[in-house]
């Protein structure tokens, strides 16, 4: 899959079939849009594209009400080269660009130097400033000669697959039901840094991870990770670790089930939430932690063997 960093680079696509949206997540509601997309495009023998915008709007023109990531740009990339895509132009936001009007956006990035031939958008799409929605937006690109196709929002088990929806889920550290929405576990990545070794000190060496992603609810899960091309099963907590910090940061820390986290300090790591095994609470003496730790472990291989039930 190409990569072109702005719609004024993305010449080579001319005729192209191009997705259009944040794509956070990038879960079944957008990869419906991608195969729509390239149906149209294999038509005609031409591109199909996804067109996304970095930073997500919503940071730049209500900063206070961004909602938390679920997959930073990088992420966001590696997924979509997993969708068939023939490209993925990342167009830079600002709020110049969000001075844009539909009528130029239209004209000049869609068709001027996109070349698009049929745009495809969720039906909750809007374009420019004033927020132009589909129906003026296609009267707009038919005087161009283009063709806007509208796909309807995409469902699983009665609940409309949105990443506002998975959100949600997260938050309520409903990680089993976010995962068939996404298409995937939810996972997060960062390098892994140095703790203070409580965990070591416990016998339970942790990964320690600052990521860029959203984050479940604070508590315990089985989580899969991913260093140096191995998979790995593992034992996560999300949480401020009440029994042995009064910080209230929240961090993430991923015990490798069997794998030394030590050996990973600089690494990357991706982490990715299967299931939780419970709320994450405060414990009388660290004894009573390291047993309940010990439980967590074994239950998460269980779980991960699936031999467990949840």
């Amino acid at each position: 899959m190409e990569v072109y960093r702005s719609l004024a680079e993305a010449g080579a696509l001319r005729g192209c079939a191009v997705a259009v949206g944040n794509f956070d997540g990038v879960h079944l509601g957008h990869r419906r849009l991608f195969e729509v997309a390239r149906e149209l495009s294999a038509a005609r023998g031409a591109p199909a594209a996804a067109l996304t915008f970095e930073p997500h709007p919503v940071r730049v023109l209500r900063p206070q009400l961004a909602p938390p990531l679920l997959t930073p740009l990088a992420r966001k990339l590696e997924l979509l080269a997993g969708c068939a895509l023939d490209a993925a132009v990342v167009q830079p936001f600002d709020l110049a660009y969000a001075a844009t009007d539909a009528e130029a956006f239209v004209a000049r990035d869609l068709v001027g130097h996109l070349g698009a031939r049929d745009v495809v958008v969720g039906q909750d799409f809007t374009a420019g400033r004033g927020r132009t929605r589909v129906d003026r937006l296609r009267e707009l690109l038919a005087a161009h000669g283009a063709r806007l196709t509208v796909v309807e929002p995409v469902a699983w088990e009665g609940l409309v697959v949105s990443s506002t929806k998975i959100r949600e889920l997260l938050l309520e550290g409903q990680v089993e039901a976010a995962a068939p929405l996404l298409g995937r576990p939810h996972d997060v990545e960062g390098p892994v840094e140095r703790g203070a070794g409580r965990g070591r000190g416990l016998g339970f060496a942790t990964a320690n991870l600052r990521p860029q992603a959203m984050l479940p609810a604070n508590g315990v899960y089985a989580v899969r990770a991913w260093s140096g091309g191995a998979e790995l099963a593992g034992v996560a907590n999300v949480g401020v670790k009440p029994t042995v910090q009064r910080s209230g940061t929240v961090s993430l820390e991923a015990h490798l089930l069997d794998a030394d986290a030590r050996d990973r300090y600089g690494e990357p790591l991706r982490v990715a939430f299967v299931a939780r095994l419970r709320e994450e609470r405060r414990f009388a003496s660290l004894e009573a932690l390291r047993e309940q730790i010990a439980e967590d472990a074994e239950r998460a291989r269980a779980v991960l063997s699936g031999a467990g039930t949840m």
